[in-house]
């Protein structure tokens, strides 16, 4: 039997599982630790989670905190929100591993099942999403396969308190440095265009010799793009992000970017109300589900566009 049969089979139980009376009555909340509008991946996840809802006939909630990737306040406020509204389950993306911990305790006390997409919290349960430590270094063996030995790269890591941002910048970093170039920085732009910008001036500034920068996610490596842009040195520093998002895809296809890890956002929201309504009909998950990888370069950017 193939993994998309047994998918099929899943969803078709799934239905079964839920029809009738009680679809009225199950809510599953999705809540992401940034909103669609900013965010193409989010809005992926969105329309995955949305329409795997659809599908099933389930209420669910795609949500996000107005302050966006650093809101943690108002994530944990959402998830407040969500307990009191009676979701069956949360599937979440923690905007801090740490933080969002009491809360989503909390929740489990109240019966409420919870699931990881994307990141992790510092506590049990199954995460679904890309293995980001892999992800990240077949991201870097790109640059390797592609700048000479010895040549200096630096890396822009995510919200360094998330295991999504730790995990990127270790498999970024290990990629490079395994490889033998040269990491002449590693620094935090909060998975934000507009500060990856700053961030990739100052080190240009301090490094002019540069021919490569690894960003942990698009937003982050069009934001690097811009001031090797203004710098006019876009010719001569080659960017690789993460996400595959189609703005992403869209630079890549320009000759900008030089590629991007594609992840499968759309599977992790569709997989991530999945596997609650399956913990509440009593079945056992696994720890981790990966939702695999691909990079995306100008063979296949048109597909993610």
């Amino acid at each position: 039997m193939t993994r998309y049969t047994k998918s099929l089979l899943a969803a078709a139980g799934l239905a079964v599982a839920f029809s009738g009376a009680a679809v009225a009555e199950t809510k599953v909340a999705v809540i992401m630790s940034d909103s669609g509008s900013a965010n193409p991946f989010w809005a992926a996840v969105t329309k995955g989670a949305l329409d795997k809802g659809a599908e099933l006939g389930i209420d669910v909630a795609a949500v996000a905190p107005a302050g966006g990737e650093t809101d943690v306040a108002g994530q944990i406020a959402m998830v407040e929100d969500q307990i009191a509204k009676g979701v069956v389950g949360i599937a979440i993306a923690p905007a801090d591993t740490a933080a969002l911990v009491p809360v989503l305790e909390q929740a489990r006390e109240r019966g409420v099942h919870v699931v990881f997409i994307d990141k992790r919290a510092d506590m049990p349960g199954t995460y679904i999403g890309t293995d980001n430590i892999p992800a990240a270094r077949l991201g870097a063996q790109h640059i390797c396969d592609t700048v000479e030995a010895g040549s200096d790269v630096a890396v822009l890591q995510g919200i360094v308190t998330s295991t999504t941002g730790q995990h990127r910048a270790e498999g970024g970093r290990g990629g490079l440095v395994d490889c033998g170039l040269n990491l002449v920085a590693e620094q935090p732009a909060d998975w934000d265009a507009g500060k990856a910008l700053t961030t990739t001036e100052n080190i240009l500034t301090a490094n002019p010799n540069l021919r490569a920068i690894f960003a942990s996610n698009d937003n982050m490596a069009l934001g690097a793009i811009e001031a090797l842009r203004n710098a006019k040195l876009l010719d001569q520093v080659m960017v690789v992000g993460f996400d595959g998002n189609p703005d992403a895809a869209e630079s890549i296809l320009k000759g900008e970017m030089a590629a991007s890890v594609a992840q499968r956002p759309a599977v992790m929201g569709a997989m991530g109300v999945e596997a609650v309504l399956k913990l509440v009909a009593g079945e056992e998950l696994p720890d981790e589900i990966d939702t695999g990888a691909e990079l995306v370069t100008p063979d296949n950017a048109e597909s993610y566009r």
